[in-house]
């Protein structure tokens, strides 16, 4: 059985950890930019992409490769070459220079056709949606497009307390209106993600 100095020492911390959550429940973020995609967006190629390699008239070196977990690909002649976070048309003058070694100017084209991205593009979505997940960013991708990609938020989401943490600007945390948006259709609450954006959707207190 607790002391009484014990008792209320441990009353001392709880009514601590309600003031703490409180405060960070009631900490006030800027409203999204509706506008954040750049217009110069290249998409950078991750662990998990599928890459068409087409070696023009060499159809032999031509063929479907991924890209492995540690961000490297591998095709006949190249053993060990990195994909990770260079554009298509980047990696295929890598894959020239590689087998420049072995045939006479080689021209190649990468085409993406299986789309996972970098760790740090990758859009995450937590807390309380119907599908927690990650997602491939997409140039121009705005919340409603995740929100329909992880089916909507929960009964007990407290939508419109949900905030963007965007690491691309040093983790700053911004508030997006997910009930005005999903549950009455106000499209003003509707804006643009960010690559490395993470969607926090908390559960309501009531």
């Amino acid at each position: 059985m607790l002391l009484n100095s014990d008792r209320l020492h441990s009353s001392a911390k709880w009514l601590l950890l309600v003031a703490t959550l409180s405060l960070g429940a009631c900490a006030s973020y800027p409203p999204a930019p509706a506008s954040a995609a750049k217009a110069d967006y290249s998409y950078k190629i991750g662990p998990g992409d599928n890459l068409n390699i087409v070696v023009w008239r060499n159809p032999e070196l031509s063929m479907n490769v991924p890209v492995r977990p540690d961000g490297k690909m591998s095709s006949p002649l190249i053993d060990d070459l990195d994909a990770m976070g260079k554009d298509p048309t980047t990696l295929a003058r890598d894959i020239e220079k590689e087998l420049a070694k072995f045939i006479r100017d080689p021209v190649v084209t990468v085409i993406v056709t299986g789309f996972v991205g970098p760790y740090s593009e990758q859009i995450r979505v937590v807390g309380q949606a119907a599908k927690p997940q990650i997602l491939a960013y997409k140039q121009k991708m705005t919340i409603l497009d995740v929100m329909i990609a992880v089916g909507g938020i929960t009964d007990f989401a407290d939508g419109n307390r949900a905030t963007i943490l965007r690491t691309a600007e040093n983790n700053a945390q911004y508030r997006v209106r997910l009930k005005d948006l999903i549950k009455n259709g106000d499209v003003s609450a509707n804006v643009e993600m960010k690559p490395g954006d993470v969607v926090i959707i908390p559960q309501s207190w009531f």
